[in-house]
């Protein structure tokens, strides 16, 4: 791991005395023991979601957006045609029974959802080599012009290692150092932690705040109403109206000041743009399970995301984090109600952003989408860790189903958006109903299986549509001399790919029952809790993954029986079994932290370096001691290094 803050305590505290006369006093705390500015109050009035409220901006035109959203749909649809009619050659001629129109009713959505992200993936294919625009920015068509407006960067925190957040806030804040305009530039950590928790977050703060370079104000709500939307929605009431932008980061998140400076100029030149969202690539990965979907998200992301840019247009969706958004059109714009009723429908939205992205437009406010190199955030170290992450985001996206209709004034294509955003993980239990149908079917007499399974065209077709993206991914970066190297090279990424994909079929039935599972459970009313994120781990216990796995096992034996007993072709059921027979023995494994060093060793899955990770960058180094009762914590402050 890389530390990133000075070499001692001392050292760091002398540095803040040298810097006190340089820069300004940092205001006294307030009643909550957080040192803040002045305030400067802001109203964000909540929004009537039954009626359009009117424009604050001239809607941009609508047409080339539209066209653009009904050519991936022409792409999506033809495609899934094609394969939908391949399917019907394998039903009854005369006729359908019921067992077959529920077929129908499963595979034609499901297929049409893999036709779906490949149109997507070959449009950014295309725009690619056309353009040569895999490394695109969007908002860097001016690197020199300093930003006018001032910013806020705002870190929202609840319950997580102070100390890491601190390292990564560091990165951020010395990344300004040398930057023109670095002087329109605060920063605030934003805690929503508990008393225990906030007490450890003012000791540590309370050491450091003077060794920074840049103002970084530390502010914990005692009551934390409406979790992370709630927590920014707070400081801009209060002190919103002293910043032209904000810019939202996670816990996990970092971004250079030359991004930050670079998104704050663009929103100086276009008036009429609300929000740019940046689309961050994955960093830090330590564990087998993360370095796996950092080396799939960084291979393959960037020409997905490219597609999502060129159809979203001036219509681009908010992921709630690595943004920067102007302050005064989100004020008016998103203050959320609390909406009707029980969970999962009821409640604070959980999923906010998605929510406030298509708030801003409908006042006329364009919401723009960019890639940026400097744009960073971590992903889950397990499987485990991950379910807990994506039952929270299933309930906030399902709670958008009837937002969709409800929500007055929508641009068409944020409403695709929201039904694109619930779909994810709606398809899951389809994916599950389709195979046990498949197999009932049998038992039934309705059909026989094997008739129906993909075969000739329809199997070309369908490996086209899930691994055609791969390929294009590859072939665009075999291509682009430098980021080939950064991956290893043809033949270490060629055996990554490979890797990838084979683990990813492996995963991909365990995710499957997870996200069924998680569906079930919101459904009956069973609410996510909103705790700190767990970001670092090593291995799990066998036993404790046959625990937390142990339906995806049992679901697995009844396929094999149920497989072997109705005569269906056991080849095509063998990803599904291995991946939920198998499900404790990878999360397990893929936990565990010397099985992603055996792959850096040997110059596996390597990605792109961040920039703080080059010979060039010197980075801060300390260790901190924080007395607290008769104990001394006593920690690093890091963010791990990847290669």
């Amino acid at each position: 791991m890389d530390s990133l803050l000075p070499g001692s305590s001392r050292a760091m505290m002398e540095k803040g005395r040298v810097l006190r006369g340089t820069r300004l006093a940092m205001p006294s705390p307030d009643a909550t023991g957080a040192s803040l500015p002045p305030e400067a109050p802001i109203a964000m009035p909540v929004q009537d979601f039954d009626v359009a409220p009117p424009r604050s901006r001239p809607s941009p035109p609508i047409a080339p957006g539209l066209s653009r959203v009904g050519a991936l749909f022409l792409l999506s649809i033809g495609a899934a045609f094609i394969g939908i009619s391949m399917m019907l050659d394998g039903l009854q001629p005369h006729g359908f029974s019921a067992w077959e129109i529920a077929y129908v009713m499963l595979a034609a959505p499901l297929f049409t959802w893999i036709a779906f992200g490949f149109a997507n993936s070959i449009i950014g294919f295309v725009l690619i080599l056309a353009r040569d625009v895999h490394n695109s920015r969007g908002y860097q068509r001016s690197t020199t012009r300093i930003p006018e407006g001032r910013a806020a960067v705002l870190l929202p925190v609840c319950n997580e290692d102070f100390l890491t957040i601190i390292g990564r806030l560091s990165i951020m804040e010395r990344s300004m150092e040398t930057l023109p305009g670095r002087d329109q530039f605060d920063f605030f950590i934003l805690s929503d932690s508990n008393a225990e928790n906030g007490k450890l977050e003012e000791d540590a703060y309370d050491c450091v705040r003077n060794a920074f370079v840049r103002p970084v104000y530390y502010r914990r709500r005692t009551v934390n109403t409406g979790r992370k939307p709630g927590n920014v929605a707070e400081w801009v009431q209060r002190f919103g109206a002293a910043y032209e932008y904000m810019i939202v980061l996670d816990a996990d998140s970092v971004m250079s000041g030359k991004t930050m400076s670079q998104m704050a100029a663009q929103m100086d030149r276009e008036s009429n743009v609300a929000l740019i969202q940046t689309i961050p690539a994955v960093v830090g990965a330590q564990t087998l399970f993360a370095r796996w979907q950092q080396f799939s998200s960084r291979l393959y992301g960037p020409m997905s995301a490219i597609g999502a840019i060129w159809w979203s247009d001036r219509q681009a969706t908010f992921w709630g984090h690595n943004a920067i958004i102007r302050v005064s059109a989100f004020a008016e714009s998103c203050g959320l109600p609390e909406l009707k009723g029980r969970a999962p429908f009821g409640g604070h939205i959980m999923s906010h952003d998605m929510v406030e992205a298509a708030l801003l437009r409908r006042r006329g406010w364009a919401v723009r989408m960019v890639m940026a190199d400097d744009s960073f955030e971590e992903f889950p170290p397990s499987m485990p860790d991950l379910a807990i992450r994506d039952r929270r985001w299933c309930q906030g996206n399902i709670q958008h189903v009837p937002l969709i209709a409800r929500i007055a004034g929508l641009h068409v294509v944020n409403r695709f958006q929201l039904l694109v955003g619930a779909s994810a993980y709606v398809t899951s239990p389809m994916w599950l109903a389709l195979i046990l149908l498949v197999i009932g079917g049998e038992f039934a007499g309705a059909w026989r299986a094997n008739a129906l399974l993909p075969s000739g065209a329809l199997l070309a077709l369908t490996v086209v549509l899930l691994f055609g993206p791969k390929v294009m991914a590859i072939i665009l970066t075999m291509r682009d001399e430098e980021r080939r190297v950064a991956f290893g090279g043809t033949l270490r990424l060629w055996v990554g790919a490979i890797m990838e994909t084979v683990l990813s079929i492996l995963a991909a039935p365990i995710q499957m029952l997870t996200h069924s599972i998680n569906l079930v459970s919101i459904l009956s009313g069973r609410k996510s809790a909103w705790n700190g994120q767990s970001r670092d781990c090593d291995g799990i216990p066998l036993a404790e993954a046959f625990r937390t796995f142990r339906y995806h096992v049992a679901l697995g034996a009844i396929i094999v029986v149920g497989g072997l007993a109705s005569g269906i072709t056991m080849l095509w059921l063998m990803p599904i079994v291995l991946g939920l027979l198998g499900a404790p023995l990878l999360a397990s494994f893929s936990a565990r932290k010397d099985a992603a060093r055996a792959l850096e060793t040997r110059g596996l899955m390597a990605v792109p370096k961040a920039w703080w990770q080059l010979s060039s960058y010197r980075p801060l180094r300390t260790r901190l001691s924080v007395g607290r009762s008769n104990s001394v914590w006593t920690a690093p402050i890091s963010v791990a290094n990847d290669t």
